[in-house]
């Protein structure tokens, strides 16, 4: 089976489990790009994704959960100018991320698939784009990296994710974060260095689960 994100031929079922609810579920390991990946004909159908969205507690008024977005939102607000333009991408039903920027500062826009599906939005390009808990939803990482890819300017544009990272290859089956079915693709940080080579991009953690990817650099300088 080929990886989703790499494309690469290189890989190897790393999981199989019989989930009480779901059924046989096959997770893949790539050994080129490191990303775990739920084999794709167990992805839930639109209609049974969107179900479990809707379950999700992701309100705005919710000063937890403002308090958890802050941890990428913080920093990145330290790297970009005021007056720049964003994109909140996979917002989600309540777009929280949004409370997190100042419209008076900055101009920021969100986007779902499923919930605010404009795509006139993605025919843009910004100064920043935020994920947050997002990319582990992403069917075909590949194709929706390279939208990203596509979304932010050529130059010192910036693409902050938030997800939880694969830190214990060999304790996969007893991590919780693949029990919620919509989770699909799990990244360490060796894929988003992966990532940031096929993108030509710069990547810096500078918390956990968070990346931060800079578009536009100079690897000679």
């Amino acid at each position: 089976m080929n990886c989703v994100l790499c494309l690469s031929k290189n890989t190897i079922t790393h999981l199989k489990k019989n989930d009480p609810q779901f059924g046989i579920r096959i997770y893949n390991k790539c050994k080129n790009c490191h990303l775990i990946f739920l084999s794709p004909q167990y992805h839930l159908d639109a209609k049974s994704e969107k179900s479990r969205y809707d379950l999700h507690q992701n309100d705005p008024k919710d000063l937890n959960y403002i308090s958890f977005l802050n941890r990428l939102a913080e920093p990145l607000k330290l790297k970009i100018r005021e007056d720049c333009s964003g994109l909140d991408f996979g917002c989600g039903p309540g777009p929280a991320m949004t409370k997190l920027f100042d419209e008076n500062t900055y101009k920021i826009n969100f986007y779902d698939p499923f919930y605010y599906p404009d795509h006139s939005l993605l025919n843009k390009t910004y100064d920043f784009i935020t994920c947050t808990e997002a990319v582990e939803h992403f069917y075909n990482p590949n194709k929706e990296f390279s939208l990203l890819n596509n979304l932010l300017k050529k130059q010192f544009s910036y693409l902050g994710i938030m997800t939880e990272m694969v830190t214990d290859e060999s304790n996969f089956e007893n991590w919780w974060y693949h029990r919620d079915p919509t989770h699909v693709c799990f990244y360490s940080k060796q894929t988003f260095e992966w990532i940031a080579q096929w993108q030509n991009w710069s990547l810096e953690f500078p918390r956990k689960n968070v990346v931060i990817f800079l578009k536009g650099f100079n690897r000679h300088t």
